[in-house]
């Protein structure tokens, strides 16, 4: 499989495959085969763009300002932040055109059959956590509006999200679609109104009054936001075709979720700042309020309404996950059915979390979220080097799912580039009041995203100067042979061999 990189952004509606589709997804893990491709690259955008748009994004953008940064240095480190976060996620969503496959089933071929468990079981952490840190967001929001009980909130939550993650794909990307459209008519409204208004103190706008602290933390805090995205990434991209390129997906990807997150997180800025001594949504409530009476609210609907789509994209990922790990232990028939009981397990353990929250579950889920962050940077490293330096996307889709195939059990080289890389970070974390003992070199900001990037993409690099790439992909050519008959000159065009 070879990495198209033709400037072709628009995929060609396939017959048989995009005008029959069946409304209920009946895929999961396995291959999307190259018939079943449809869409258009730019769908990568609002998908993105909603997925970032919602109340959490704003609680990140939030977090400088509560350090004591100002808000037009902790803006600055928002944009900076999302631009560095955001490449990398990017760069994985490129990955589901050329292979057709989940963003974490393309572990494999680098840490090994059963040796991908380690991400995997970390991701399913991460979906679940995510998933009651929303029910806990929506709980407390319609609490706050309609008094209506957490409790509701939360398993309404819960049912709602696993009923579209049950629709799947399309229907995830069509509500994207209109989300984006309301969110963003919504986020120009209060944008231009508020620089109209103009309440902000000369402190809050003086470049002069720089602080080192509050701005590298605010900046790692959004670039590992957007790069926790990496999960999920490809999930969303993989029925389009290979001849989309690579360059258009990215860039996709890049705007939407860059402009999403940004934004987003600049209303959490804002918000903070103007109002420093109130909680999260009363400060987003007099935020919008600054504009006319009643826009508050409307402002926190919209940013309310979107984490119903990331509650979807948490299930569906997961459930892909959750499928791919009990793939790897025993082989299991890949149906519809199986899929909407990973759901459930899913919706049930998410609930169960968000139940048994207390007043600080917020305060001690951040501080867990980065641990996560810190365990997701090297296998980040790993799987791009790989895709796009050592195998150039040259992978064999039956070798993935064969448990005696190329790829090993047990990958010693990814496995070993992640240990490292894991390990040299922690001198430079910063968990809570927690610091490594190099943290105070810079401060107490953490740059361990820097470190685990650089340490296991470089050892990865050498390590995999032993691997016969050669043979590989002489076995690659004889394994994929006929996976898909009815487009082998398109193979032959392109080099996609799955």
């Amino acid at each position: 499989m070879a990495v198209s990189t033709t400037k072709e952004t628009e995929a060609p509606e396939v017959p048989g495959g995009a005008r029959h589709r069946p409304v209920i997804e009946s895929r999961s893990i396995d291959y999307v085969p190259l018939a079943e491709r449809h869409g258009k690259v730019w769908h990568l955008f609002p998908v993105w763009f909603a997925g970032d748009a919602h109340l959490a994004t704003i609680a990140t953008g939030a977090i400088g300002v509560a350090l004591g940064g100002n808000l037009i240095w902790t803006a600055i480190a928002i944009v900076l932040g999302n631009a560095l976060g955001t490449f990398f996620m990017a760069f994985h969503s490129t990955q589901g055109p050329q292979l057709g496959l989940p963003q974490m089933v393309q572990s494999r071929p680098q840490f090994g059959f059963v040796g991908a468990l380690l991400v995997w079981i970390v991701a399913l952490v991460t979906y679940i956590g995510y998933t009651a840190f929303n029910q806990v967001l929506v709980g407390s929001t319609m609490d706050h509006l309609a008094d209506t009980p957490p409790s509701v909130s939360y398993i309404a939550y819960a049912v709602i999200g696993i009923v579209l993650a049950v629709v799947g794909y399309d229907f995830i990307h069509k509500a994207s679609r209109w989300l984006t459209y309301l969110t963003g008519a919504g986020l120009a409204v209060f944008s231009v109104g508020i620089v109209v208004v103009a309440p902000f103190s000369a402190d809050q706008l003086d470049l002069s009054a720089f602080t080192l602290a509050p701005f590298l933390i605010q900046l790692f805090h959004a670039a590992v936001y957007q790069l926790s995205w990496s999960i999920y990434v490809s999930d969303y991209s993989r029925y389009l075709p290979p001849t989309v390129g690579v360059r258009s997906s990215f860039w996709w990807t890049y705007l939407g979720a860059g402009f999403g997150g940004a934004w987003m997180m600049l209303v959490g800025a804002v918000a903070a700042g103007l109002f420093p001594k109130l909680g999260l949504v009363d400060a987003v409530v007099s935020a919008g309020d600054q504009l006319f009476s009643g826009f508050g609210v409307v402002l926190l609907l919209l940013s309310v309404i979107p984490l119903f789509t990331i509650g979807t994209l948490n299930f569906y990922g997961g459930s892909l996950t959750l499928l791919s790990s009990i793939d790897s232990v025993k082989r299991i028939p890949l149906t519809l059915g199986t899929r909407i009981a990973t759901l459930v397990v899913l919706g049930v353990v998410s609930t169960a979390l968000a139940f048994s929250a207390n007043d600080d579950f917020l305060t001690t889920f951040g501080d867990f979220l980065i641990v996560l962050g810190y365990l997701f940077t090297p296998w980040t490293a790993v799987n791009l080097i790989d895709f796009y330096v050592v195998r150039r996307g040259r992978y064999s889709i039956r070798e993935i799912f064969n448990p005696r195939g190329i790829y090993g059990r047990w990958n010693w080289r990814g496995l070993t580039a992640y240990g490292v890389g894991f390990v040299s970070m922690l001198p430079f974390a910063v968990i809570g009041d927690m610091e490594g003992p190099l943290a105070h070199w810079v401060k107490g900001a953490d740059v361990t995203m820097l470190v685990g990037l650089a340490v296991s993409s470089l050892l990865y690099l050498m390590l995999c100067r032993s691997l016969d790439i050669d043979a590989e992909r002489a076995v690659i050519a004889s394994a994929d042979a006929g996976l898909d008959p009815d487009h082998a000159g398109h193979q032959a065009d392109t080099g996609h061999h799955a």
